[in-house]
C-alpha cells in the first residue's frame, strides 16, 4: 500500500497500526524515495485474517480501519475507538489451536 499520497512513512504507519492491534510490515514501494529502513509503503497479508475466518465483510472493515489510522496517524481517540473495535471483530474469530473454543 502506497502512503505517499498521505504523507506518512511506512514505519510511521506501522507503528501507528500495531498500536491498535493490525500487524503490517512497513515496506519499499516502486521507485521509493524513502531508505528501507522508512519505506513509503506497507504490505497487508492476509493469511493470518483467513484462517481464523475472517471474509469480506470483515476484511472491508480492516481496510477502514486502516484508512482511519493512516489518514490520523496522531489521533489518540481515534487510535482508542479502532482498538476497540479491532478487539471486537477479532473476538468474533478465534485462533485455530490457540484460542479456546468453548
Amino acid at each position: 500500500m502506497d502512503l505517499s499520497t498521505v504523507g506518512l512513512t511506512g514505519r510511521s504507519a506501522e507503528k501507528a497500526l500495531e498500536s491498535v492491534g493490525i500487524t503490517v510490515n512497513k515496506n519499499l514501494i516502486p521507485f521509493d524515495p524513502h531508505p528501507p529502513q522508512v519505506t513509503s509503503g506497507i504490505r497487508l497479508g492476509t493469511p493470518a485474517v483467513t484462517s481464523r475466518g475472517f471474509g469480506e465483510k470483515e476484511m472491508k472493515q480492516i481496510a477502514t480501519f486502516i484508512v482511519k489510522v493512516v489518514t490520523n496517524p496522531d489521533n489518540k481517540k481515534i487510535h482508542k475507538q479502532v482498538r476497540q473495535q479491532v478487539n471486537e471483530i477479532c473476538s468474533n474469530f478465534p485462533v485455530p489451536g490457540i484460542t479456546d473454543q468453548q
